[in-house]
């Protein structure tokens, strides 16, 4: 499958066109922000469709997608925080609950930066070895092992109001695993606070909240090195299609995921992350699909 290059960054989707892009748009919006690894998917229906490959930059660009159906789903929250925490400073009551939770986002922020900053090279770069199909089966299969793990020894009885510093620096480290293709940052963060105790869509709320400098800065960079490239007006015009396209799915794929954790488990995401992991694997190994 063949990738485009615009001064080292990946920007095949360019080629693909307003209409591949808008599923495209779709598939990476739902899963983006549920537990089962959007890079997979942007690498499995392209093949299997018969596209090029959309590249690493369409991904990391459709971040912006992610983080206005996070802010707009979580608006009474992020709200509450955002000018809770200035409040707080104001008055200098640094015990206060929103400056405290604000400031541990900050904190659990600091790893994924720090990683995303080092291996920035390597994730963007055109043929990238991480974006592999061996390298994403395999996470996926890892991931969903841990997720069912957590399934089976959490406890989940707790909230976000009970969130400690401790908890989002656990889940914040959780986070860096998002940089590996096929781990899913929803995953690897939801896995880690379904570790810590959460009620499951607690956790899914915690998760994201916490993911939210880190959706913004992978976003916004994303679109600086697109811009350093000099992508052409018409390279913006499709990327900005398919971000309306992924930011409405985005917010359904939230609801989504929320109901199934409150109302069943996240087993149905065991599942299918682990069918994935070993169809790419399988497909590799037999052919079917080019690493």
């Amino acid at each position: 499958m063949a990738s485009a290059c615009t001064e080292g960054l990946d920007t095949g989707f360019v080629a693909l066109g307003y209409a591949k892009v808008g599923v495209l748009g779709v598939v990476q919006g739902i899963t983006e922000l549920l537990p089962i690894s959007s890079t997979a998917h942007m690498r499995i229906v392209p093949a299997l469709l018969g596209w090029r490959d959309p590249g690493s930059a369409f991904s990391a660009a459709m971040q912006i997608a992610a983080l206005a159906a996070v802010i707009s789903y979580f608006w009474s929250d992020v709200r509450g925080l955002v000018f809770g925490s200035v409040e707080a400073a104001l008055r200098r009551d640094f015990s206060d609950w929103n400056f405290r939770f604000a400031a541990w986002i900050i904190l659990a922020t600091i790893p994924i930066v720090i990683a995303g900053v080092l291996l920035a090279p390597i994730l963007n770069a055109c043929g990238s070895p991480l974006r592999s199909l061996t390298v994403i089966g395999l996470s996926c299969v890892v991931m969903a092992v841990l997720l069912a793990l957590a399934e089976l020894y959490s406890r989940p009885k707790r909230t976000v109001e009970h969130a400690t510093l401790t908890d989002a620096l656990v889940v914040g480290v959780a986070q860096v695993g998002a940089l590996i293709p096929g781990v899913s940052r929803s995953g690897s963060t939801l896995t880690a606070a379904l570790f810590r105790d959460f009620k499951r869509d607690e956790a899914a709320r915690f998760s994201f909240l916490l993911g939210i400098p880190a959706i913004a800065a992978a976003g916004l960079h994303e679109l600086w090195a697109l811009h350093k490239a000099h992508l052409d007006a018409h390279g913006w015009s499709i990327l900005a299609f398919g971000l309306v396209i992924a930011s409405i799915s985005a917010f359904g794929a939230i609801w989504g995921l929320l109901r199934i954790l409150e109302r069943f488990s996240a087993w149905p995401f065991v599942a299918y992350r682990a069918l994935i992991g070993i169809f790419l694997l399988v497909a590799v190994f037999a052919g079917w699909l080019p690493n």
